[in-house]
């Protein structure tokens, strides 16, 4: 990272359609979903991405938050995709390959506000924590 918190080399104006995988307290755990080989779910997340020439990128962190949902991905659109009205999408259940497959193919694709999401992923849309809970105290 340099001074203006972006990786060195890389502008704000270039960010890739970038996946943020949960691996918290919930997400990437075994205990919880035991037929989930989820190490295999990141590292072939991050073979795609090393793969894609950086079309899109893949990052973890820790909890996000909608541990009821797990695992869930969000989908950062690219800096174009922001330009052109893509927004964060988060995604809960994301634990099989139908799915891992749905979501390598839209980011190659170039993710929110670039490409349209395959129509079995959006069955998978979460709300983000924080709007979840502005909901519930209406």
């Amino acid at each position: 990272m340099n001074r203006f918190g972006t990786r060195a080399g890389i502008r704000a104006a270039d960010r890739p359609c970038t996946l943020v995988v949960c691996r918290g307290c919930c997400c990437g755990n075994p205990r919880k979903y035991p037929d989930t080989d989820h190490a295999w779910q990141l590292d072939r997340l991050r073979a795609e991405a090393a793969d894609s020439g950086g079309q899109f990128a893949v990052r973890t962190t820790d909890c996000l938050g909608p541990c009821g949902q797990a695992n869930v991905i969000v989908v950062q659109p690219s800096t174009a995709g922001r330009r052109a009205g893509g927004r964060a999408t988060w995604i809960g259940f994301a634990t099989d390959d139908d799915c891992t497959d749905d979501l390598l193919r839209w980011a190659a694709e170039g993710g929110p506000g670039v490409a349209q999401p395959p129509v079995t992923l959006e069955l998978q849309f979460i709300r983000p924590p924080r709007e979840a809970r502005a909901r519930t105290r209406r």
